[in-house]
């Protein structure tokens, strides 16, 4: 455990009780402890229930500390925290995820005023085939790779904020739909509320099936937008298990939830916490998070939405390390801000994550990006999370009518130069298929829902499949390897990979050697040899017309 994390709890623990009365013989609960199961996979979860008979806490949220050790045979023990789970405070749970096979033991304790009582158990993790947590890869820190499976993990998300607005079934039908596109990656709100989408100019409203008034905590007028009277003390314990429900699905489906703490903070009913504030009832939020979030192999954090519109860079690096000491797994943490990324040094900010719109977050925003870490002499993978979703604001942003329309087609060439640039990505489909109006059938980046004439993802997909078709972490954005306005990424002497925007041809220069070279349209993901290449220079054909084309050179053993 952490020096670190030990004081944070410590400190923590001492706020909790210190805050309520002593708990006399008389009024001490009865507590019984059960456990999921005797056996689980690695990187799923053990779950212990605490079921409480008589509570009598005030406020199990903040009267009761729930904490335990678990220990692998031969390893040091992890310390986890617990979380209420019932409004009344009848049950308690606490969540371990083994990350290596073996046998565990644990110890839990229940504390309540001077009331404790302590459970222990055991079980055995089963290697299984799970897939673990996406990790930064250490060798090549510009990209990602999953613990615990030899195989790298390309990034590509899209935004569906108000996931957790729709009943269940939408929710799982949304995830099952995005990931047959082939999307891995999706951002998900827990706070966030607005009275319907067209405060972005979208046809999406409240349905009998979907609300855009999302309840984190206890709220005195849950149905009002702007002021819903959170009690920031007690946790609305039925939204969190729909979170629940909502992460389990996608880990079945090897989706990655962005677990996103606040939407458009700055709209009024959305932060009960304030500006400025660095509260224990803030800092408690993010704790309850991760002791029901972080045992999901699938999570990563996102501090906040678009920090700068309600928080401060000071903000940021109080509560990020907050969160790092909460999470006893280390799950990828980052911030979602604007054009730049001021955390680049900071030991809590694993990857970098923009929001630069249109042209001005392609190819040669993301190249200064990844230059400008270099500097640093911190390598850390660069995400550009929004550039303008498809459809959104057609004419551009305020109605800017010079700017080009947001269309599926420019939205997937400005991913491909991302990733040339040795980036990554997260789109947005459009919305305009409406929820609440219209077809019926859509809601795109606001709730995720879509139906078959969204082609967008489709696209997007045949990047996923050219970039699967080689080691693409081992390449670096170099074009000086090529001619014509053409993007490289190249592992010298092995592998080239060359896009050309407008088709035509392009020279490239290549280690000696002998090469395969095939063609790949951007477009339908269709392949074609071209034929042999050697170094030290090679011409290519024409491609066969004036859209996109791809040219991937590998070495012949």
């Amino acid at each position: 455990m952490k020096p670190s994390r030990m004081l944070i709890i410590a400190a923590l623990t001492l706020f909790l009780v210190g805050s309520i009365g002593r708990v006399g013989p008389a009024a001490a609960p009865k507590v019984t402890f059960s456990q999921s199961a005797p056996a689980v996979d690695t990187w799923d979860f053990v779950e212990i229930t605490m079921q409480v008979d008589g509570p009598t806490a005030a406020n199990p949220f903040t009267d009761v500390v729930v904490r335990g050790e678990f220990r692998r045979e031969g390893d040091a023990a992890v310390a986890v925290d617990g979380f209420c789970d019932a409004q009344a405070g009848r049950t308690f749970r606490i969540r371990f995820m083994p990350t290596q096979p073996g046998k565990y033991s644990y110890s839990v304790k229940f504390q309540q005023g001077d009331f404790e009582q302590t459970h222990t158990g055991a079980f055995e993790a089963r290697p299984g085939n799970r897939r673990g947590i996406v990790r930064v890869d250490k060798d090549h820190p510009y990209h990602f790779r999953r613990a615990g499976a030899d195989e790298h993990f390309f990034w590509n998300g899209t935004t569906t904020y108000w996931l957790m607005g729709w009943d269940d079934e939408n929710i799982r039908r949304a995830i099952d739909r995005l990931a047959g596109l082939k999307v891995n990656y999706l951002r998900v709100v827990i706070d966030g509320r607005v009275k319907d989408g067209r405060a972005w100019y979208e046809n999406v409203f409240p349905t009998d099936k979907f609300t855009f008034l999302l309840n984190p905590w206890v709220a005195a007028r849950p149905d009002s937008v702007e002021d819903p009277g959170f009690d920031v003390k007690r946790f609305n314990v039925a939204h969190w298990r729909k979170y629940d429900r909502l992460l389990r699905h996608a880990r079945e489906k090897d989706v990655i939830i962005s677990v996103i703490f606040y939407v458009d903070g700055r709209r009024p009913g959305v932060d009960p916490f304030g500006k400025g504030t660095r509260s224990d009832d803030e800092k408690r939020y993010y704790q309850y998070a991760a002791a029901r979030f972080a045992p999901f192999s699938n999570v990563m954090w996102d501090l906040t939405n678009e920090y700068r519109l309600f928080r401060d860079d000071e903000w940021c690096n109080w509560i990020g390390p907050i969160l790092r000491e909460f999470d006893p797994y280390d799950h990828l943490i980052s911030v979602h801000g604007h054009g730049d990324f001021r955390f680049r040094k900071e030991p809590w900010a694993d990857f970098a994550m923009y929001q630069n719109w249109d042209e001005h977050g392609g190819y040669k925003f993301m190249l200064k990006n990844r230059q400008e870490q270099e500097a640093t002499g911190r390598p850390m993978p660069q995400v550009n999370e929004e550039y303008g979703y498809e459809d959104h604001y057609p004419q551009g942003w305020g109605g800017n009518r010079k700017a080009p329309a947001r269309s599926a087609d420019n939205r997937r060439r400005l991913a491909w130069e991302m990733y040339m640039a040795g980036g990554y990505q997260t789109t947005g489909e459009r919305a305009d298929r409406g929820t609440g109006w219209g077809p019926d059938t859509g809601g795109g980046w606001l709730n995720g829902r879509g139906d078959d004439t969204m082609v967008m993802l489709k696209g997007y997909g045949h990047i996923v499949d050219f970039f699967k078709a080689f080691e693409w972490w081992k390449t670096n954005p170099d074009n000086s390897h090529v001619n014509n306005q053409a993007l490289c990424l190249a592992e010298p002497g092995r592998q080239y990979i060359v896009y050309l925007p407008k088709g035509g041809n392009v020279t490239v220069k290549l280690e000696p050697g002998t090469y395969e070279a095939k063609w790949y349209n951007a477009r339908t993901g269709e392949w074609s040899l071209i034929g042999e290449a050697k170094g030290p220079e090679w011409t290519s054909p024409n491609a066969a017309d004036e859209d996109d084309w791809a040219i991937l050179l590998k070495r012949k053993s």
